[in-house]
């Protein structure tokens, strides 16, 4: 499935924790994270538990500290791992109106600006027929990050967007 380690000081210092499963709560392993090593999977992890607040994608590598990941804070307190990312196909499509309406996009390839490639600015609900997806609030893959993988999502919220903001978004290829 895959295998993470958080740790509560920069720079693989401190006490640490090993993961190797989806884990709704954290809290009880560690109070703070401050860097993390994926040692195989891509993951997903949450500021909240349950899979809730700010969500960061990590494919394998070293993160010595949580500005590496973009994080706005140290707090990490859940974690998944993404199931959909073995394969070699990528594609989505993304509606300008919930429940699939309006007009529709099909991508299957990264996109750094979604207004400048599609004319799209946000995206009310998408379905994703392969792979797994990173979507960004703002261009060249910045700003808040919201997973996607196989499957339907209705509306915005049910990606975790409090908004229907896509500015970019990109193939999570790394695992």
């Amino acid at each position: 499935m895959g295998r993470i380690t958080f740790f509560e000081e920069k720079k693989f210092q401190g006490a640490c924790y090993n993961c190797s499963s989806d884990c709704a709560d954290l809290h009880t392993y560690f109070s703070r994270c401050s860097s993390i090593r994926v040692e195989s999977g891509a993951w997903v992890i949450y500021e909240k538990p349950n899979y809730k607040g700010f969500q960061y994608v990590l494919s394998p590598g070293e993160y010595a500290d949580n500005q590496q990941w973009m994080a706005f804070s140290d707090s990490v307190k859940s974690c998944r791992a993404i199931k959909n990312v073995y394969g070699n196909a990528w594609k989505l499509r993304l509606y300008e109106r919930p429940d699939f309406g309006g007009q529709m996009v099909e991508c299957c390839d990264d996109c750094p600006s979604a207004y400048d490639t599609y004319k799209v600015r946000e995206a009310y609900s998408c379905v994703v027929t392969d792979g797994a997806w990173v979507f960004y609030d703002l261009p060249n893959y910045r700003g808040h990050q919201y997973c996607v993988e196989r499957g339907e999502y209705r509306q915005h919220g049910d990606w975790g967007a409090a908004s229907p903001g896509v500015a970019s978004f990109r193939r999570i290829t790394e695992f």
